[in-house]
């Protein structure tokens, strides 16, 4: 039976999160430049800067059932700010995989549903298929005709595909989907 000390106990889920991220969560000194310039902060339950703390502080389930990394664009100015070079965005990626993983419902269902179906879109197309993917969702989430009075303007001025643009080499996309599986 192995034993751990109360200081690996303490620090189980921030360790969790580096080996998994790569990116070491303890360095972060709470400067908030990662949330000051977070374009969707006003929306997350805790700001980036307070998921990085929380981290630190072994709240796995606050974390991993909070709202944060689901609205997370991935921008990476979060990442670009930090004065300690810390990948935010990278760990924030790593909290969607882990709470699927866990077992932990998303906050925001539609969120994470809305992300699935966007993969899902490039990995069937090699780049998003707009009206497919925003017919899908709003199919899924019970309002067909959510965004119907958008699509004749947009398809006139050329802003909207009625079918999917090809791509070359989709072949390629479709292995680095699948290869990426394995790292999940």
């Amino acid at each position: 039976m192995i034993v751990l000390s109360t200081q690996e106990k303490v620090h189980t889920f921030r360790n969790l999160i580096i080996k998994r991220s790569g990116e070491d969560v303890g360095k972060c000194i709470q400067c908030g430049k990662c949330s000051s310039g977070c374009p969707v902060a006003v929306d997350m339950e805790y700001i980036p800067n307070q998921i990085m703390e929380l981290i630190r502080l072994n709240q796995e389930e606050k974390v991993l059932t909070s709202n944060t990394f689901w609205f997370c664009a991935s921008c990476q100015t979060c990442s670009l700010r930090c004065p300690h070079e810390i990948d935010i965005a990278e760990v924030m990626n790593t909290l969607r995989k882990l709470t699927l993983e866990k077992g932990y419902p998303p906050a925001d269902t539609k969120i994470s549903h809305f992300n699935q179906i966007f993969l899902d879109s490039i990995s069937d197309h090699g780049r998003v298929y707009e009206l497919g993917m925003v017919t899908r969702f709003n199919l899924s989430t019970g309002q067909p005709l959510k965004d119907a009075s958008f699509g004749p303007t947009m398809i006139l001025k050329g802003k909207l595909a009625l079918i999917p643009h090809k791509i070359k080499r989709l072949g390629e996309i479709k292995r680095i989907f699948h290869k990426s599986k394995t790292f999940t």
